[in-house]
């Protein structure tokens, strides 16, 4: 009979607060449940914040994250999950950034906690209560790490620079106010 010490145990609830998080929010993303707007509203949004084509955007959003989240919470595959939804979460707190770090300003707070716990999880590995400790290991070799965060790094590098150099050149030509409106009146 194996015995779990506290690292299993804090591993467990770690993995299965940040993937139930996740998971319930990209499911927001995919099937409008809890209050989202599925892929069509999410897809909108998308489209506004410079990621695009939208729909692919919110496809693409929801299934890192409900599941990356899924499957850090099942403790599965755990250095593909969790480099994909911190892969998720970067090209969250991309939105984010202009608005400061705290979430209560509309800033990146929320998206980078999730993501590097979910980084972390993928390193550190998720404990013996976990399919892939069942499985044994299988899916959560050391070699996976570097290569799941390789690929979740290329992928979000890629797809947050299109989105940097679109929002750019909607911006060439404005020009701002050469005087501001109140100090005119």
């Amino acid at each position: 009979m194996t015995a779990y010490d506290r690292r299993d145990l804090g591993l467990l609830l770690l993995r299965l607060g940040t993937g139930g998080v996740l998971a319930a929010h990209g499911t927001q993303k995919l099937f409008g449940w809890f209050g989202g707007h599925g892929i069509e509203g999410t897809g909108q949004f998308m489209e506004s914040v410079g990621y695009a084509p939208g729909k692919a955007s919110a496809t693409a959003a929801g299934l890192a994250e409900t599941g990356g989240g899924t499957l850090l919470a099942l403790g599965l595959a755990t250095p593909a999950a969790g480099a994909a939804a911190a892969g998720a979460m970067a090209g969250a707190a991309a939105v984010h950034t202009p608005n400061g770090f705290f979430n209560q300003s509309g800033g990146y707070e929320y998206a980078a906690t999730l993501g590097l716990t979910a980084a972390g999880l993928a390193v550190t590995g998720p404990g013996r209560i976990s399919l892939d400790h069942a499985l044994g290991h299988a899916v959560n070799r050391g070699w996976m790490i570097p290569a799941a965060f390789a690929a979740a790094a290329a992928g979000t590098a890629l797809v947050v620079g299109a989105r940097a150099k679109r929002l750019r050149q909607a911006k060439e030509g404005e020009q701002d106010p050469l005087f501001d409106e109140d100090y005119m009146e």
